[in-house]
């Protein structure tokens, strides 16, 4: 059953939390919420039986974590940090994706991270075009253009993913929750305003990059970037494709990385 906390703004935010013990958030990113995704829902549930805390939440207006109004970077923030409070105040986090680009941010605005995990950050050289791109997309959004921000955001994405979104049942529900994507592109678009050195100084904890055994080849160049970036941050493949992993691989990996963030904290 889900639970709910309500943020400092009046966010209510949906979430599940299993198992006891040092916490994990997942962060996803653009479009996934607990009931379209499976993959998260396990890979949680194997980590509470060993031992982790594990928290997956619908991000602000998707889900059950219904929002209205401008959903920008700040707002999504906020209802992270609320999410964290729940598990203890503090945990890992588990970015997926454009997730990969809010949790830094997250930890690089104070919240209380422990710890980060990103699964094949999409992310490009200092002004490679999010800025532009962002930009579009949230014109379209404000505009009422629904479809074309989809379409706009999605537009460097493999074109079978917007296909087999227009195949589903639920495709008008994916276009309108589509408003919630105005914090992804904006998490994007800071990413490349300046060097990750610049941008990541101040992160001192625990960080992998993960990429799956079968991924796009651009992604290499940003796990690089990223751990290059970061003191003592690393970068490794796991068995994943098509920008999802492996439940049973990604909950033995990450189980590991939390306890010794765990042991890290506590000495």
């Amino acid at each position: 059953m889900s639970e709910f906390v309500t943020t400092p703004a009046g966010d209510r935010v949906a979430f599940d939390r299993r198992g006891t013990g040092p916490a994990l958030v997942f962060v996803a990113g653009a479009g996934p919420y607990r009931a379209i995704d499976p993959w998260t829902t396990e890979t949680a549930e194997l980590m509470a039986e060993s031992g982790v805390q594990t928290i997956v939440y619908d991000r602000l207006g998707r889900g059950e974590s219904e929002a209205s109004g401008r959903i920008d970077l700040d707002r999504d923030l906020e209802s992270l940090a609320a999410v964290i409070e729940t598990a203890g105040g503090s945990a890992v986090l588990c970015g997926h994706s454009s997730g990969c680009s809010i949790a830094l941010a997250a930890a690089v605005r104070g919240v209380p991270v422990t710890g980060l995990v990103l699964w094949e950050p999409p992310f490009g050289a200092v002004d490679g075009g999010a800025r532009e791109w962002a930009a579009e997309v949230e014109r379209r959004m404000d505009a009422g253009d629904l479809e074309g921000a989809l379409e706009h955001y999605m537009k460097d994405m493999p074109p079978e993913w917007l296909a087999g979104m227009r195949q589903s049942p639920d495709y008008p529900l994916f276009r309108s929750q589509v408003v919630s994507y105005r914090a992804d592109g904006q998490s994007l678009a800071w990413v490349e305003s300046a060097p990750l050195a610049d941008l990541l100084r101040d992160v001192r904890v625990p960080l992998e990059v993960l990429l799956g055994t079968e991924t796009f080849p651009e992604l290499f160049a940003a796990a690089e970037a990223i751990a290059a970036a970061v003191p003592g941050a690393t970068w490794k493949q796991i068995a994943g494709a098509d920008h999802s992993w492996d439940p049973a691989t990604m909950a033995a990996e990450l189980t590991a990385f939390v306890s010794e963030a765990a042991a890290r904290a506590a000495r």
